[in-house]
Formats: C-alpha cells, structure tokens, sequence
C-alpha cells in the first residue's frame, strides 16, 4: 500500500525518522510540482464522482443558464 501524507514542515523531518525505523516501510519525499499534481488529480477525481452522483439522481446540478449567469 502506497500513502501520501501532508506533514508541517516543522515536524517533517523527526516524522521521517520515525518511520524509517520501521524495516517495512520506504519512506521519501516528493518534490512540490509533484505534490501539486497530486492535488489536481484529487480534486477532478472529486469532480467526476459528482458528476456521476448527479447523472445518478443523487445530486442536483445547475443549469447551464445559471451557471452562466454567474459569470
């Protein structure tokens, strides 16, 4: 099993330590891009499971004449 855990900065790195006492885990960093990728795709993994919910019926979408008018 794979984790992406968000740490404080300030606490990053006796967090790292812990963890590598643990024979079982391979802990590493990821650079901030990469981070940032991650939540992109969070966030449209978010919006398709709306979508879903709202082709479903379990979710009330707008219409495209209001949304329109927000802008």
């Amino acid at each position: 099993m794979k984790l992406l855990i968000d740490i404080a900065d300030s606490k990053a790195e006796s967090f790292m330590e812990m963890i590598k006492s643990y024979s079982q885990a391979k802990p590493m960093t990821i650079s901030a891009p990469d981070a940032a990728l991650f939540e992109e795709i969070k966030e449209i993994k978010k919006a398709f499971k709306n979508a879903e919910k709202i082709k479903s019926g379990k979710l009330r979408g707008r219409s495209v004449n209001d949304f329109l008018n927000e802008l």
